[in-house]
């Protein structure tokens, strides 16, 4: 089983750190590899550079949340919804489809569904 993952390409989980600017402050924030290529896939699905993509992220999590205490955290466990959301339907495969072209409600509510079956956590499935 274990061979599947440790057969990686060691550059998917490399880190990398970007430096970038939000609202006018630089920040350096560190992710591995694979990471950076789900924000460019996602960022490029909408038209947008991975620069803008997260400073929209950042405004719009703390708009929501007032702050953000992780803020890498928050950026891989996006690319992470993103890729189960697609796996799950939710977010078509087609990255010619743009994310802002979905109906936010209709995703969420399949993102909610799923998370209530049990049986697709592995957390709650194990006990």
């Amino acid at each position: 089983m274990c061979e599947i993952f440790v057969s990686a390409d060691p550059h998917l989980y490399a880190h990398r750190s970007r430096s970038l600017r939000l609202h006018g402050a630089v920040t350096c924030i560190r992710l591995e590899n694979m990471f950076w290529q789900v924000l460019e896939e996602i960022a490029r699905r909408d038209g947008m550079s991975l620069s803008q993509l997260i400073t929209r992220l950042y405004d719009e999590i703390v708009l929501a949340n007032g702050d953000v205490s992780n803020f890498s955290s928050f950026l891989r466990v996006s690319c992470l919804r993103y890729l189960a959301l697609q796996s799950d339907g939710a977010i078509p495969l087609d990255t010619n489809v743009p994310i802002r072209s979905l109906e936010p409600a209709a995703v969420l509510r399949r993102d909610r569904f799923m998370r209530t079956d049990t049986s697709r956590d592995p957390l709650q499935a194990n006990g």
